[in-house]
């Protein structure tokens, strides 16, 4: 994208009717680090690869959890996330104080929506950078798989995929997605390592210190699985041969 007189401010309509800044922040979340995301019947999990800036400095937390019941993975800027991840954790908080049990994600996600959309047209602002996975578990609905977007929208996924090399994870779920209803929790996230080892940069590979994966569901609160967590689920892939690559879209909940 170049720079043309009609992306000065958010406010700024071009003459095709385009708001350019807007378009800008979701350029940065193509250009974020890969997440995927996929359901069962009683499980949601979340994956993410996470960047370091050079060789000697540590890699970027891309997976944050929100409350017991929730968490978030990135693609996009890192600043931007944590900003929202603060508001909607004190969102969790505030409405169990008053209501005394946990916020429905839906109703979460409409509110975060709703501030992304405030910030398309004010001038004083700029639209977050910043594209989140919603993974959550509502005991009266069920698992829930959220997409937020800096233009003020949110869809529900069985599964899906967001950021840079995410095509070939989106080919992934979408061959096998019909297969994820009624899968366990160690499947689902086998499944979310297969589609994000086809993400990994160049000659690169998934490995315990740039891949992480959350889960969260029926009788299992928010945990995420690192490190060497993370090593036991990778040996069984590499035994598989497990690699998720390809094109495709991802399929959307109607």
């Amino acid at each position: 994208m170049f720079r043309n007189q009609y992306d000065t401010d958010v406010t700024v309509w071009s003459p095709e009717g385009r708001l350019l800044q807007v378009e800008y922040a979701m350029e940065s979340v193509k250009q974020g680090s890969a997440c995927v995301g996929l359901r069962s019947e009683n499980y949601v999990v979340i994956g993410a690869l996470k960047r370091s800036v050079n060789e000697m400095s540590s890699h970027q937390k891309k997976i944050m959890e929100i409350d017991s019941h929730m968490g978030i993975a990135i693609a996009g800027l890192t600043a931007d996330a944590r900003s929202l991840a603060k508001w909607m954790r004190n969102e969790c908080l505030n409405h169990k104080y008053v209501y005394g049990e946990a916020m429905p994600s839906k109703r979460l996600c409409d509110d975060l929506a709703d501030r992304h959309q405030r910030t398309t047209q004010t001038y004083v602002r700029r639209p977050y950078g910043v594209g989140l996975l919603v993974g959550a578990y509502d005991e009266a609905t069920g698992p829930h798989l959220y997409q937020t977007c800096p233009s003020g929208n949110v869809y529900e996924y069985f599964a899906t995929s967001i950021g840079a090399r995410s095509q070939s994870a989106k080919t992934y779920l979408e061959k096998h997605y019909e297969g994820f209803n009624n899968s366990e929790k160690d499947d689902l996230i086998m499944h979310a390592l297969r589609a994000l080892s086809g993400c990994v940069q160049g000659d690169g590979e998934l490995n315990k210190d740039n891949g992480s994966i959350a889960v969260v569901g029926k009788d299992q609160k928010f945990i995420l699985i690192e490190n060497d967590e993370l090593s036991a689920y990778l040996d069984k892939l590499d035994v598989e041969g497990g690699n998720g690559d390809g094109d495709g879209d991802a399929m959307e909940e109607s």
